[in-house]
């Protein structure tokens, strides 16, 4: 799967291959005499991170994830790929924020090395309501923040959070939400050492884009994609192994991306799209409307042609392009081969993080939830946040 991967989004070679051989032996050597929790280790690049942990051999491993039927998807593929460890390996079904959890992590006494927190909300759709909203924050800042306070509890080597490329230059609340949270990470920096990793979208991850193109051929429905909006797409093993980098080589307040270069570039998700089907023997059916795709899915389909949709973006959050960075951030573009890292000072506005949590505290508190009132918050954090509401979200499309 790999390897058709990188061909649908334009490689012929992963991109880490350089860095975790040049490091490989460092990374065995840590790994293997650590002691490691995965939060959220059951999405797709949480499972991407627990195999490579779990292939050089760690003392401990626990994994912690709100999925169970991902989590138990999670051991069969382990299991299936890399067999068993002499080391300690456990998943819990549980959520991070449950009295569960805390009583599992206080009754068992555990103290882990690294603590890497994979878990978040990481759709645009997400900022659609109030409700949802409310959540994407408690689950990307609050909790985010409350396991690096855990971190420093257990006296753990490094705190691992991840961030994404949607919170450079952020225009949607989703990516805005991972900007925030790397400000609270600033502040517990001073306390445990804390990294981070921004990177593209992960092909095929669970519930995107192009995991929808699988879902659509396999229940014989149109695939419809946007034309004018590009990114960047790493693989999930890629994913993974950033990630690892991150939490074992950075330096505290590091935060790791890929730098651009021949084998990543921007690629739209019309041209994925196209790909992806001659890659499974089909000849694009251009429809002029979702209607039209609709309709002529039977028709096309036994021509060996499938109905595709593609559209200009409308919807609310839409970047037309990802960046990893900003012009006023410090860059080490020397250290590694294909992996860049923005160093960061412990510099954070004491008196915003404490406005953010008692506004929504009170909002909770109230019962008073309001988009508008989030935005303008989030807009108070982030002054350059550029949020523009269109009136329309992403399931107001098929």
């Amino acid at each position: 799967m790999t390897d058709i991967t990188l061909k649908l989004i334009g490689r012929n070679s992963e991109l880490f291959e350089e860095d975790i051989n040049n490091f490989n032996i460092d990374l065995k050597k840590m790994v293997e005499s650590s002691r490691f929790l995965v939060v959220g280790g059951a999405g797709s690049i949480g499972q991407a991170v627990v195999k490579e942990i779990f292939k050089r051999k760690p003392k401990v491993l626990h994994v912690v994830d709100i999925s169970e039927n991902n989590m138990v998807e999670l051991v069969r593929d382990t299991r299936s790929s890399l067999g068993y460890i002499d080391g300690d390996f456990k998943t819990y079904a549980l959520d991070s924020a449950s009295e569960e959890y805390l009583f599992l992590m206080s009754k068992n006494g555990e103290r882990y090395d690294y603590i890497l927190n994979l878990s978040a909300l990481k759709h645009v759709r997400s900022e659609k309501d109030p409700y949802t909203l409310m959540r994407l924050i408690r689950v990307n800042i609050f909790n985010a923040y409350a396991l690096a306070q855990q971190a420093t509890c257990m006296n753990s080597k490094k705190y691992f959070c991840v961030s994404t490329d949607k919170a450079a230059n952020p225009v949607n609340m989703m990516g805005a939400s991972k900007r925030i949270m790397e400000m609270f990470m600033m502040k517990q920096s001073l306390k445990t050492n804390i990294s981070m990793a921004r990177f593209a979208n992960v092909a095929f991850s669970d519930g995107s884009l192009l995991h929808g193109f699988n879902q659509r051929i396999q229940k014989k429905q149109p695939i419809a994609a946007p034309q004018d909006v590009k990114r960047y797409f790493v693989t999930p093993k890629e994913s993974g192994e950033l990630c690892l980098m991150s939490c074992l080589m950075g330096k505290n307040r590091d935060i790791f991306f890929p730098k651009l270069s021949e084998r990543l570039h921007l690629i739209s998700f019309a041209d994925i799209a196209i790909k992806y089907l001659n890659e499974r023997g089909y000849e694009p059916l251009i429809c002029s409307t979702e209607e039209e795709a609709r309709s002529k899915v039977n028709e096309a389909l036994s021509k060996k042609k499938w109905p595709c949709y593609f559209f200009n973006s409308d919807t609310t959050g839409e970047k037309d392009f990802e960046e990893f960075f900003t012009d006023k951030e410090k860059l080490d573009m020397d250290q590694f081969k294909n992996i860049g890292v923005i160093k960061n000072e412990a510099s954070y506005d004491e008196a915003k993080l404490k406005h953010f949590t008692e506004t929504i505290s009170d909002m909770r508190r109230n019962g008073i939830w309001d988009k508008e009132v989030l935005v303008s918050l989030f807009k108070y954090m982030i002054p350059e946040f550029g949020h523009e509401e269109k009136n329309k979200n992403l399931d107001q499309r098929m």
